[in-house]
């Protein structure tokens, strides 16, 4: 048996399948696209759900992968037994509808024993216990003894998820050898202990079970197979953990190299460097798929991985942020698999490097809490840490609940995780409240699932604006139906439309349908599966049915607009790495008739001279009159081009390639302009942080800008009127004002102070005294805080020994200021703690040092009480 490299097994798996004419297929991004079910892709069949259960047709009936998958289910065994890991990847061979397991069976058989070579004595077969089908294909035609073909029961060979498709599964087995047996002369596959390693399972999808329980035959059965390529590396290449692997082991190798252990010869060591080499591995690739690090979702399963990995550095020893460099490592081994990892190199570096300064920033003195925490513990003999303070390491200093739930079970605690669920509630009703929000119009999904999955719909629109089309299906009522009539919001679908769908960050196009006696307003336009484009209508008058041919007339001027809009987008793009670098990514867009939005990868605030910068590339290519072309070709050539994928697309073998002369080439499906000259102008009007490690620039074009000049003047204009200036000399008026301001203001504080001293002699003459300690205090209208802080001073001065309490009112607020001479603190005054009791009067709150606070409050009414009750707080503070 050859011991074959993590890579080159892969390698082999796709080769064999594309030579059994199957569409090999890069590996899906780890978010899902189209699947708000999953946060994360967890298995190699989750990206083609839709093909199995006929929701869309596939590219072909016979496809292979190697998916990327992560899972964290099991993430505290990650770095504890030999195979959890969160980052995995999932060799599948697949049929919809086209072969079955005679087919399956025996590439799978071929594919083992002849490219990967592994001796047939070593392998073991399981089957479901009543599939004699597959048991007489494995015995018969692939020639496996009887003996070695095991039949199990449902729990291990038969794949179903409550209702809907499901079948048995066949499973191959590698044998280990007795030394890793149980010593059971009888063990065979389905024994616990570690003598049989299964490795690639074939499921044979054939039922439909209802909801009655019944296994009806499916008309077409599919074949999933999926065989971990980590696992399978293993047996190839006879070591005992994943972490062994030569791939896997080469990023190990750069854990241990940073941190200066030595593996093999600690546990807790070799778990910690172990944990760091899976985390690295899944962070690389989550970034690299668009993901950023965040409180929830996927960004929290990102976050919470990085952090665990940061952490378990600092176990090691290691000071500093270090996953940035170690991500390298990653990239060496599996960039040449994943591409999007070499190009993204750059931008991965920096989030993650981002990320982990933050939360260096916090750690330790999260940590120095947390140690707290289980030092009052163990002094009070409990055993659980409050949700309340578990909560406050998460929202204060960013520790994750499991990260700090890892921390104290270590020390042999627990959290109360029910108190901890009750401080989160409020952030779960929002997440909750936004994801019913956006799927609100589901019934419109639902019922477009009721169409005859052979309507397509031809999109023209490209080329023009209106066309005759037939209406090819009608859904009204939350229904199929086959008229729609006046009053009716309905779901129109043509056999071609000039209507461009919603999609790639553009709105969808707005319109009428028009034929003799009916017209319908076309309020959007939006794809739905297998190229149908539906046409949301409300019909203003008469009725259609089925069949029925329409003018179908796009709203030229908002078309054109949100065109313009679009082709800024991609100028912007191209300007924004020319401007801030490479590592700028696209992360998201909305174009629509007003205004463009674009969201990228970026990590401060742009400088007012960047953003000026970008604004005047943009509006020179603009003026440049780049002539703009959209040709089609396959993916592998556009990638030669050296286009540019945008956020959100879900492209297929075929895509579209958007030039602008040789300046920016991407791939898009919208629409465009012809030249960029028909932009007109580019003006930005906002920039900002709208996610962590995202900006979002916000921007006009065309007659949009037209207008916002228009509305600069008129301001320009009143400005002028106001400050009685003409226009070229309005802004050295307005400095001047200012400094006249300014001046004025000086004077008035001035003013005040000098007022202000007049009454100190009268003041120190009301002084109290407490218990051998004087206080004056003293109560004023509409007092800055500069001033009163500088009659506090000068009293204290004044008095020598003592306490000075002061106040001021205005007509919605209360200030405090207190201030304790050395010697009365001696004697247990504290003027922070006098001005907390003090301000909770007057519905405020506050605190300081003990020689010197201030603090607010909110009802004036209340100062003279506040002022009263600090002899009180005075007395109780001396008297201990």
């Amino acid at each position: 048996m050859n011991k074959l490299g993590l890579n080159e097994i892969r390698k082999r798996f796709l080769d064999f399948f594309e030579s059994k004419e199957h569409l090999v297929r890069p590996s899906y991004p780890l978010v899902p696209q189209d699947d708000a079910s999953l946060l994360l892709i967890n298995a190699g069949m989750a990206p083609l759900k839709n093909y199995f259960m006929g929701k869309e047709n596939p590219p072909k009936n016979r496809m292979a992968t190697c998916q990327k998958c992560i899972r964290t289910g099991d993430i505290e065994n990650v770095g504890v037994t030999s195979r959890h890991a969160t980052f995995f990847e999932m060799l599948g061979n697949f049929s919809f509808g086209d072969y079955f397991k005679r087919e399956s069976i025996n590439w799978g058989w071929e594919f083992i024993t002849k490219y990967l070579e592994i001796p047939e004595e070593k392998l073991w077969i399981s089957v479901y216990e009543n599939d004699d089908e597959a048991f007489e294909i494995w015995n018969k035609e692939v020639g496996i003894s009887p003996e070695r073909i095991v039949r199990l029961g449902k729990k291990d060979n038969f794949w179903e998820i409550g209702t809907g498709p499901c079948g048995p599964c066949s499973e191959i087995y590698f044998d280990r050898g007795e030394k890793y047996g149980c010593k059971n002369e009888n063990c065979m596959p389905g024994c616990d202990c570690d003598r049989f390693i299964e490795f690639w399972n074939h499921v044979f999808t054939q039922f439909d079970k209802d909801e009655n329980g019944n296994y009806n035959n499916l008309p077409k059965p599919n074949i999933d197979t999926g065989m971990g390529l980590e696992r399978v590396a293993c047996l190839m290449q006879d070591v005992e953990t994943i972490f062994d692997i030569d791939t896997i082991k080469y990023i190990l190798d750069e854990v241990v190299k940073i941190s200066n252990v030595r593996y093999g010869s600690d546990l807790k060591k070799d778990i910690s460097t172990r944990i760091i080499t899976d985390h690295i591995r899944a962070v690389t690739f989550l970034v690299a798929d668009g993901v950023l690090p965040s409180n929830e979702g996927r960004g929290y399963v990102l976050r919470r991985l990085l952090r665990r990995a940061a952490r378990h550095g600092k176990l090691l020893g290691i000071e500093g942020a270090f996953l940035y460099k170690l991500m390298d490592s990653v990239v060496d081994v599996s960039g040449e698999a994943y591409p999007e990892l070499v190009q993204k190199k750059d931008y991965i570096k920096k989030v993650i490097h981002v990320e982990e300064n933050k939360f260096q920033e916090t750690i330790d003195q999260g940590m120095d809490i947390l140690r707290e925490y289980l030092e009052d513990m163990k002094q009070n003999n409990t055993k659980t840490l409050s949700g309340e303070k578990a909560f406050k390491l998460y929202d204060t200093f960013g520790f994750p609940l499991d990260l700090t739930k890892e921390i104290i079970n270590e020390e042999g605690f627990d959290i109360d995780k029910e108190s901890f669920e009750e401080e989160m509630e409020k952030q779960r009703n929002r997440a909750r409240n936004a994801r019913q929000n956006e799927g609100s119009e589901g019934w419109k999904e639902d019922i477009l699932s009721k169409i005859d999955t052979q309507i397509t719909t031809e999109f023209i629109g490209y080329e023009v604006l209106s066309s005759c089309a037939t209406i090819k299906a009608i859904l009204v009522a939350n229904n199929t139906t086959d008229v729609a009539v006046e009053g009716d919001e309905a779901i129109l679908i043509l056999d071609k439309t000039p209507f461009y769908p919603e999609g790639g960050g553009q709105v969808g196009d707005k319109g009428v349908f028009i034929s003799e006696g009916f017209e319908a307003s076309i309020l959007n336009t939006k794809k739905g599966a297998n190229d149908v484009i539906y046409h949301e209508a409300k019909v203003e008058k008469g009725r259609i049915k089925i069949g029925d041919n329409v003018n179908a007339i796009v709203h030229e001027n908002l078309r054109q607009s949100t065109t313009r809009n679009h082709s800024a987008t991609h100028i912007l793009h191209k300007a924004l790495k020319e401007v801030l670098g490479d590592h700028v990514q696209q992360s998201g867009s909305l174009v629509t008739p007003d205004r463009l939005r674009f969201d990228f990868t970026h990590f401060e605030a742009i400088s007012k001279d960047d953003l000026s910068n970008i604004e005047r590339i943009v509006n020179e290519n603009i003026l440049k009159g780049l002539n703009v072309t959209a040709q089609n070709m396959s993916i592998e050539d556009a990638k030669q081009t050296g286009a540019t994928a945008l956020f959100g697309e879900k492209y297929k073998d075929l895509v579209r390639v958007v030039s602008m002369n040789d300046y920016s080439i991407e791939l898009c499906g919208g629409t465009h302009v012809d030249n960029t000259s028909q932009i007109g102008l580019f003006k930005i009007l906002s920039e900002g942080g709208v996610a962590s490690g995202v900006r979002r620039i916000e921007a006009i074009t065309g007659f949009n800008v037209y207008e916002y000049i228009n509305r600069q003047d008129e301001v320009i204009a009143k400005i002028c009127t106001v400050l009685k200036s003409r226009e070229d000399n309005v802004i050295n008026r307005a400095e001047s004002m200012v400094e006249e301001i300014k001046d004025l203001t000086k004077q008035v504080s001035s003013l005040k102070t000098k007022i202000s001293m007049l009454s100190i002699d009268e003041i120190l003459n009301s002084k109290e005294e407490i218990d051998g300690v004087n206080i004056i205090t003293g109560k004023f209208e509409e007092m800055d805080m500069d001033t009163l802080r500088n009659m506090a001073d000068t009293l204290r001065d004044k008095l020598i020994s003592g306490v000075v309490v002061l106040g001021t009112s205005s007509d919605n607020k209360v200030n405090f200021v207190v201030t304790v001479t050395k010697d009365v603190i001696q004697r247990g005054a504290h003027a922070g703690n006098i001005i907390k009791e003090v301000a909770k009067i007057a519905g405020g709150g506050g605190g300081g040092k003990p020689n010197m606070a201030q603090a607010g409050g909110k009802d004036p009414s209340k100062l003279q009480e506040a002022l009263n009750y600090s002899k009180i707080v005075l007395k109780n503070q001396i008297n201990g």
